[in-house]
């Protein structure tokens, strides 16, 4: 892409349109942004290379967050993408990208904790991508570190239950562990986290209706399709309708009757 139109385009509307291309799970378009977002920061970080070595002061640009933050974003947006088009060994070399940013110049205490963040969430995506691949032997190291981390418990639950779906673990050990978090689920919904907790919610039904217990899938399901209703995406909607009609003959009266009133609400 060329540098002049690089120039026009501002990191902070590029992270908006990475954001819809993930919310509509249309991978390639997450690379092609991806890949924008990063030539543009660093036509940025060259030009004020350019400038700092001529010893003048270059010249302003607005933008939200530090700059190393668009460089880290690009790279976890780009293994993402690669990780959901099943490309491990691509996404693998993008988690090496955005896990080590020190390298950047004039990194100040807001950079220094984005470059964090940043080293945290690889640490996160990489136990995510192993699990995700098969490699049970990671199992018990991931539990234990969702343990020292609860804030990441529920994205950990979605990978490990979803894996557990994909390769046929047995994991109740795993969820008696967060047993008490997994009460709060339907609790706790916000916008924050209406996305993942979906997620969980249809595996965990998947998991359930694999197991032999499809009244507990029923369960779930059920409170999938109420959070479909705050995320507004009728494709998840349809996901959860499909399956609770695989298992409505074994669904109590009572959750058919909830479902029947969950679908006049949402008229």
């Amino acid at each position: 892409m060329r540098k002049s139109i690089l120039k026009s385009l501002k990191p902070d509307i590029i992270v908006e349109m990475l954001e819809m291309a993930v919310a509509f799970e249309n991978w390639n378009k997450v690379m092609e942004r991806a890949d924008m977002l990063y030539q543009c920061v660093q036509s940025i970080h060259e030009e004020r290379q350019e400038y700092r070595s001529k010893g003048v002061p270059a010249p302003h640009i607005h933008i939200e967050r530090p700059l190393v933050y668009y460089y880290g974003f690009s790279h976890l947006m780009r293994g993402m993408a690669h990780q959901k088009m099943g490309q491990v060994d691509q996404a693998r070399a993008c988690i090496d990208q955005y896990a080590e940013l020190v390298w950047m110049e004039d990194l100040d205490e807001v950079g220094m904790q984005a470059v964090q963040e940043f080293r945290h969430k690889a640490q996160v995506n990489r136990y995510a991508l192993e699990i995700e691949a098969g490699q049970v032997e990671l199992l018990e190291e991931f539990v234990n570190f969702l343990l020292e981390h609860p804030e990441e418990w529920l994205v950990g639950l979605k990978v490990i239950t979803e894996a557990a779906v994909r390769h046929r673990w047995q994991i109740d050990r795993v969820l008696y562990v967060f047993e008490d978090q997994i009460q709060g689920v339907g609790r706790e919904m916000d916008s924050s986290n209406n996305v993942d907790m979906y997620c969980y919610c249809y595996q965990r039904a998947l998991y359930e209706q694999w197991m032999g217990r499809p009244q507990e899938a029923v369960e779930f399901i059920l409170q999938a399709i109420q959070l479909t209703d705050k995320l507004g995406m009728d494709r998840y909607f349809i996901k959860c309708m499909a399956l609770l009609e695989v298992l409505r003959e074994e669904a109590t009266a009572e959750q058919i009757g909830r479902y029947r009133v969950m679908l006049e609400e949402m008229k």
